[in-house]
């Protein structure tokens, strides 16, 4: 398959870090009711855009199929509504059965839950109470990335989660977190009755991985398999497959996605039914980052697209950021009408503090 080829790509919208505001990264696309798009990212909100710093759901709308959008002051959802400091990584959905949900992790000092909340009224953006997704578990620290729930073709909603035990110092203080595995979490149609779907994931043979299995995602392919990805620090993404919706998986392996220790997502266009994948190509060879500079872009760059008509099998890509001096990370892809993508991603650089500080939204008009 050729690789795509666009008639336009440019920036709509940015979110760069402000004074109070250090921090505007990872989020999703939903489609209300009424129309409009709406956006919704992790908004830091004191000095600090550290990943468990003082953070609430902002959000975007926009009234013409992504072309123009506007910020809202205010959050969609704040941390003190679940009495914590941070909420962060937002997944949108819409079940089959017609409700719109966000999901969210909610930082509980040393672990995390998930937790979704349904739409009430999608006019005001006004949320229900919270519901359990996936619940505390003693020295476990769950990550979920924004835009991973995957509605299946049966209904049924599928969320990957990597899993990190913690540990924990002989005088009781936390050590860090460390590790991946990964587990997929499964609701009903209706976006109930949650539970652990899989087995825990492993790397085999791990060698020198530092990092295990992180920050999964899923697509359903045009089969009824289910694919699977996963971050590594081994130069690749890595992936495996499940015959049955997310119950069982083959061992998880090495891929054909060369990437550095950053996360890929791959959705599927609802208009064409092709497959398209965002990721970052250029592994992390020796060498390659200069370690005084490594915390800005961690070699997040150059951010690729590439297509499939099968989900497995890609074309070759094409490049759409590649400054060397920022990254490009953390992406969600939605698609407004034929021929239109909408792509997200962090683009920071060394001006913004990190790559993760600041946030872009880009429209792109297939050809």
């Amino acid at each position: 398959m050729e690789a795509p080829k666009l008639i336009s790509s440019k920036r709509v919208c940015e979110f760069p870090p402000g004074a109070g505001n250090p921090r505007n990264s990872e989020g999703d696309f939903l489609r209300l009711t009424d129309g409009r798009l709406l956006f919704a990212y992790s908004k830091y909100i004191a000095d600090s855009g550290h990943d468990d710093a003082p953070c609430g759901v902002g959000y975007a709308l926009s009234d013409d199929n992504g072309r123009t959008w506007t910020k809202a002051p205010g959050l969609l959802a704040s941390p003190e509504e679940h009495n914590v400091k941070n909420i962060m990584s937002v997944s949108l959905v819409r079940f089959v059965t017609g409700e719109a949900a966000i999901v969210y992790l909610v930082k509980l000092g040393g672990e995390s839950i998930a937790v979704l909340r349904r739409f009430t009224d999608e006019k005001d953006l006004t949320l229900g109470a919270p519901e359990t997704v996936i619940p505390e578990k003693r020295g476990i620290y769950y990550v979920i990335n924004n835009s991973r729930l995957c509605v299946l073709s049966d209904g049924s909603v599928l969320l990957p989660a990597a899993r990190h035990k913690i540990r924990r110092w002989e005088n009781g203080g936390r050590g860090g977190v460390y590790f991946g595995t990964c587990a997929f979490f499964k609701g009903d149609p209706d976006g109930r009755n949650w539970r652990q779907e899989s087995r825990v994931l492993y790397m085999a043979n791990p060698g020198a991985s530092e990092t295990g299995l992180q920050e999964p995602g899923a697509a359903e392919l045009p089969d009824g398999r289910v694919y699977g990805y996963f971050r590594t620090d081994r130069g690749y993404q890595f992936d495996a497959f499940s015959p049955d919706g997310g119950r069982t998986w083959t061992q998880p392996a090495s891929s054909r996605f060369s990437s550095p220790d950053s996360p890929m997502l791959i959705r599927r266009d609802p208009f064409s039914g092709t497959f398209f994948a965002v990721w970052n190509p250029v592994p992390c060879y020796n060498g390659r980052l200069d370690p005084n500079k490594r915390w800005i872009h961690a070699g997040r760059t150059p951010l690729a697209l590439a297509q499939s008509e099968d989900g497995e099998h890609f074309s070759p890509y094409i490049t759409l950021e590649d400054a060397p001096d920022h990254g490009y990370c953390y992406p969600a892809m939605f698609f407004p009408e034929p021929g239109v993508m909408l792509l997200s991603y962090c683009c920071g650089g060394e001006e913004d503090g990190t790559c993760l500080s600041k946030t872009a939204i880009r429209r792109l008009e297939l050809e």
